[in-house]
This record gives structure tokens, sequence and C-alpha cells, in this order.
């Protein structure tokens, strides 16, 4: 969305990377002048997906720079209102699953009754907006909330890294050889 938006381009995100150029612009948009509807409400499972909410906000873009008479790739007027609207709907969509898994974890007794424990990290987590919305749903449930620090929550793609570098360091689930390997590109 961020790139959609063209949000390097905008003054204020200037160096920014997309979620944080979001969430920074959200700040002083008005949610409530666009609605998004919520992806996957139909499915009854813990499952995420972002791609039906993207299509619409595309749409929704398009049409703003029909109305405004401007380009692809120039900043619309209501970019805020844009940004806290999509950030709004993101965390609502991750409030719901997430809620929906703790309610599974607690009916097939996965979790200990004692301490129950909600743990947020990744890029998402840096995000004040859901971070807080999540603090909430924790404490409505009773579940300890465990978040780093934003400085801390960084690309999963990173830790996934990280992961990979210690556990070279030990030898422990290491591949020597690729004999036997299939590789398949996406």
């Amino acid at each position: 969305v961020a790139r959609r938006l063209s949000l390097r381009k905008h003054p204020e995100c200037h160096g920014m990377a997309g979620g944080k150029a979001i969430e920074h612009l959200a700040q002083t948009g008005n949610r409530q002048l666009h609605v998004f509807r919520l992806p996957m409400q139909h499915y009854r499972n813990c499952d995420f997906s972002f791609s039906g909410l993207q299509n619409v906000v595309n749409k929704a873009i398009t049409q703003k720079e029909e109305e405004e008479g401007i380009r692809e790739g120039e900043i619309l007027s209501c970019v805020k209102d844009i940004a806290a609207a999509v950030q709004h709907a993101v965390a609502v969509h991750i409030i719901q699953r997430t809620y929906r898994a703790m309610l599974f974890c607690i009916k097939n007794s996965i979790l200990s009754s004692k301490n129950p424990t909600l743990v947020v990290s990744g890029g998402v987590a840096s995000n004040q907006y859901i971070r807080k919305g999540l603090q909430a749903l924790a404490d409505a449930n009773d579940f300890a909330f465990l978040c780093p620090p934003p400085r801390l929550c960084t690309d999963n793609g990173v830790m996934i890294a990280w992961n990979g570098i210690e556990r070279l360091r030990v030898g422990l689930g290491v591949t020597h050889s690729t004999d036997g390997i299939r590789y398949e590109p996406k």
C-alpha cells in the first residue's frame, strides 16, 4: 500500500520503510473517511490474508486518483486518511484472527491455564497502533503480553537468517550436501 501511495515521495516520509510511513501518516489521518472491508470474514479459522484488502485499497486509490485528476505516482490529498483506514483494517484483522487462535488454544487445552501469554514479534510488532490493539486483546482475556521494544521488532526474514547462522555455528540441523534437495524458486 505504501508503494502504491508513492509514500517515498511524501515529504514527511523520506527514508522511511513502507510500514513506518503508513503508521506515521495514519497518526494524523481520519480512518473513518475510508472504510475497507475486512478480509476473510466468512472464514471461521485463524488464517491471515491481506491480498483481498490490498485489492480493495488499490481500487479505492485508483478511484481517488481519478476524482482528483492525478496520475499514479502522485500524492493524493487524502493519503493520511487512507493510511489511517488501512492501518485500522490491518489491526482489526490481526486482532480478530489472534483472538480466534487464543480461543482455539484455550478450547483445546493447548496453553497452560496458568499465565497464558501472547507473544508478538517481527516487523508488525513495531507498529504502535497494532501493538496497543493486541495489548488490549491480551488484557481483556487475562493473557500476559510480551513484545520486544520496537527497535528489536524487525523483519522476520532477518530473524530467520540469524537463527540459521546460530544453528550453523553449533552444527544443529545443518545439511552440508545439497545432493537430492530439490529447489523451486518463486
